[in-house]
């Protein structure tokens, strides 16, 4: 996928059937937008996405913005997987926020080529968020671009919504949030050096560096670890660590069958499925049981 950092003319000079939106998650709702983008898209042209870097809240209100449910990393690999071909990832600044709505539309249709567009029904652009989807007709109807105005994905009479599934992510309720998003909320770190407490009681884990985005709430979680291209039934601990009265927010992953050390090495975790909060025992013997206990949510081969 062509990754454009500029707001600035493409190599292709194809016409481009361009989404736009910040899609944190890229969920079901944010996958229709995308179908809607490429179903308009005609022989010869370009699919494409517009977004930002850093949410819109970080620079208007600096310390209001959400948890992030996706690192731009993943929300790349998202946006390839729905099948766009290139991919505008912005800078949300001064410039970009006291933009002139009709001078946005004037830049996507002569910088970028947009020959359709596809956003949510909700969505809104330009100072001040002074534009809006009956703006954006008026101006595709004037100058031949096609508009597909995407209603709400809504589950159980409510709509599907990155603000809905943090709260889901953040309680642990992570199968419920995966339905939604439509995918596996992933947890992506490099391998580090911990204390070697694991490896010490005879369940050696990986030490993950704390992605920049929003972690379940504490406690241990039976999982997938991908790592190297095979994935490893796990189990996740995701807490303060209070056995031993931590109080870093750590996260580690235990493999089932795995015994190699892979400091400095990617893994990734998903499929997280909670089992306990985290827990201060009466003895070391007493934790080392209950993590015996909890190897039975990863024992049996369909979860291998």
């Amino acid at each position: 996928m062509k990754m454009y950092h500029e707001f600035k003319p493409r190599i292709s000079e194809r016409p481009l059937a361009l989404a736009i939106g910040f899609f944190d998650g890229m969920h079901r709702g944010h996958h229709e937008i995308a179908r809607a983008a490429l179903r308009m898209r005609r022989p010869g042209w370009r699919s494409g996405v517009l977004t930002f870097a850093n949410h819109p809240a970080s620079f208007l209100r600096p310390g209001s913005e959400p948890p992030r449910l996706t690192t731009n990393d993943e929300r790349v690999d998202l946006f390839a997987t729905a099948g766009f071909e290139e991919c505008f990832m912005l800078r949300f600044d001064e410039a970009v926020a006291r933009m002139d709505p009709l001078a946005f539309l004037d830049g996507l249709r002569t910088t970028l080529g947009v020959r359709a567009i596809a956003v949510g029904t909700t969505f809104r652009f330009g100072h001040k968020r002074a534009g809006d989807t009956s703006l954006m007709a008026a101006y595709c109807d004037t100058h031949a671009i096609e508009l597909a105005c995407v209603p709400n994905v809504e589950e159980d009479g409510e709509r599907i919504s990155s603000t809905r599934i943090r709260a889901l992510v953040a309680d642990g309720h992570c199968e419920r949030a995966d339905h939604l998003l439509g995918h596996a909320y992933e947890l992506r770190g490099v391998v580090e050096l911990g204390f070697g407490r694991g490896h010490d009681l005879g369940f050696p884990t990986a030490n993950l560096r704390v992605p920049e985005k929003l972690l379940p709430r504490d406690g241990v979680y039976a999982a997938l670890a991908r790592y190297d291209g095979r994935d490893y039934a796990a189990l996740v601990s995701i807490g303060t660590n209070p056995q031993f009265a931590g109080t870093a927010r750590t996260l580690e992953v235990w493999m089932r069958d795995f015994h190699d050390t892979i400091y400095g090495r990617e893994l990734a975790v998903r499929d997280l499925r909670y089992l306990r909060d985290q827990q201060s025992f009466d003895s070391v013997e007493a934790l080392m049981a209950q993590m015996r206990n909890d190897l039975v949510a990863v024992a049996y081969p369909s979860y291998g």
